[in-house]
């Protein structure tokens, strides 16, 4: 199973979101990317404690925007925000149909025996009306409480996720 989790500079939520998958979905292949990035930057300070203040493995990271081979590869695109559904849905209609937000696919996506890319197909996903209660918030220009408190979001969300992705 191919992951890609999208946040906007992919520098914070998206990396912590895509440690969290690693540490708890064995065998996924998860990248993470963003949708408005300054290539090639390193993860900040406060995200690196964030990873290690919740017990994750800190990943050797570089930014990097999200393109077309990523999104279309991927089987299923992780959001951590309505706005970046947008952006999928804007610039990469083809992802469309397989880019949700983590609180989206917590609360929607069936736990059954059905291969995910079924699942995924029967949740509707490039058409689905998006709503503020999706959005994790960007702990960008906060303290580190924030970070970590974000993190622990994530992980949360994550551990709530992993069912119907395992």
């Amino acid at each position: 199973m191919d992951l890609l989790v999208v946040c906007t500079g992919n520098a914070a939520r998206s990396v912590m979101a895509g440690a969290a998958l690693e540490a708890t979905v064995p065998g996924a292949r998860i990248a993470t990317a963003g949708t408005l990035v300054v290539d090639g930057q390193p993860m900040s300070w406060r995200t690196r404690a964030a990873l290690e203040g919740v017990g994750l493995a800190v990943p050797d990271h570089r930014s990097r925007q999200a393109g077309a081979h990523d999104l279309e590869k991927a089987d299923l695109v992780v959001a951590l925000a309505p706005e970046h559904v947008l952006w999928v849905r804007r610039e990469h209609p083809g992802a469309a149909a397989h880019t949700a937000t983590l609180r989206r696919l917590v609360r929607d996506l069936p736990v059954d025996p059905r291969p995910l890319s079924e699942r995924v197909a029967g949740m509707g996903l490039a058409s689905v009306q998006l709503g503020d209660w999706e959005e994790v918030v960007d702990p960008g220009g906060g303290e580190a409480d924030v970070f970590l408190e974000c993190a622990r979001e994530i992980v949360d969300l994550v551990a709530e996720l992993a069912p119907a992705l395992t």
